[in-house]
C-alpha cells in the first residue's frame, strides 16, 4: 500500500487531494490545527484518514507526526500544502502577520520536507510536492510576504529537484492560480479564472503522477502572469500602479 502525508489537508485543495488518494486505496495522513475542520470536510472518508493536530510552523510537532504516520511502511509522497494569505491587501504591510506567513508558507514546507527525507533517503525513493502559487512569479502589490514566500518555495524546490535525483526522489512544485478555498474566499477583489477545489485537485494529482518538476494552472492565466514577469521592470511598475491591477489599500 502506498502512503501520502498532506499538510494543510483538512480544507480546500489539501482535503480534496486527501479524498483523491483515499479513493485510490492509499494510506492517507493529514495535519491541521483544527480537528473540527477535519471532521467537517470528511464525513464518509474519516475512518480512512489519519489526522494529526499539528501547527506546521512547529518543527518538532510536524516531524513527530510524519515519523509516526510513516511507521513501518514508509512514505511514498509528501504534499506540503499548508499556507496562509492576507485577508486585506494593504500598502503598509502587517509585519506581525507577515512573519507568521514566513513560518507557515516557507518554513512549514522546509520542516515537512526535512521530516519526509528522514524516511525517504534511506529507502532511496519518494516524491516531495510543495503547493506554491503563481503569485510567486512577481512581487505583487499588497501581498509582499505572500509573493516572497511562494517565490522562495519555487526556488527551494527547483534546487532540491536537482539535488535529490541521486536518491531517486522527485520534487514537484505546484503553482495554482485562484482556487475557491477558505484562503481565497477572504479576497475583496476580482479573481480571474477562479477554479473549484475538486477540479484543481484532479489537475494537481495528475501532475504529481507524471512527476512534473513544476506545474502551473490555469494555463492561460499562468501564461499571462509569467509573461508579465519578463517585462522590463519600469513597464511592470507602471502596469501595477494602475488601479485596475493594484488592489492594495491604505492601512
Amino acid at each position: 500500500m502506498k502512503s501520502v502525508f498532506i499538510t494543510g489537508g483538512t480544507t480546500g485543495i489539501g482535503a480534496e487531494l486527501a479524498k483523491h488518494y483515499v479513493e485510490k486505496g492509499w494510506k492517507v495522513g493529514v495535519c491541521g490545527r483544527d480537528k473540527q475542520k477535519f471532521e467537517e470536510s470528511f464525513t464518509h472518508q474519516r475512518e480512512s484518514i489519519s489526522f494529526y493536530a499539528v501547527d506546521v510552523a512547529n518543527r518538532d510537532e510536524l516531524k513527530n507526526a510524519i515519523k509516526e504516520f510513516s511507521g513501518l511502511i514508509g512514505l511514498d509522497l509528501l504534499i506540503a500544502n499548508a499556507g496562509i494569505g492576507y485577508k486585506f491587501k494593504t500598502k503598509v504591510p502587517d509585519f506581525e502577520f507577515s512573519y507568521k506567513m514566513v513560518h507557515v508558507n516557507l518554513l512549514g514546507v522546509m520542516y515537512a520536507f526535512e521530516a519526509a527525507l528522514d524516511v525517504m533517503i534511506p529507502r532511496s525513493k519518494g516524491q516531495l510536492v510543495a503547493v506554491a502559487s503563481i503569485a510567486g512569479y512577481n512581487g505583487l502589490p499588497g501581498v509582499s510576504a505572500y509573493s516572497a514566500t511562494k517565490s522562495a518555495v519555487q526556488k527551494y524546490c527547483e534546487s532540491l529537484h536537482l539535488d535529490l535525483r541521486q536518491f531517486n526522489i522527485n520534487v514537484t512544485t505546484i503553482n495554482p492560480g485562484f482556487v475557491d478555498t477558505p484562503l481565497t474566499q477572504s479576497n475583496h477583489h476580482p479573481m480571474p479564472f477562479l477554479m473549484d477545489a475538486p477540479k484543481a485537485a484532479k489537475l494537481i494529482a495528475r501532475a504529481i503522477e507524471k512527476k512534473k518538476m513544476t506545474y502551473h494552472f490555469p494555463f492561460l492565466f499562468a501564461g499571462v502572469v509569467r509573461f508579465i514577469g519578463i517585462l522590463p521592470r519600469t513597464w511592470y511598475r507602471f502596469l501595477f500602479s494602475l488601479k485596475m491591477f493594484n488592489y492594495s489599500k491604505e492601512k
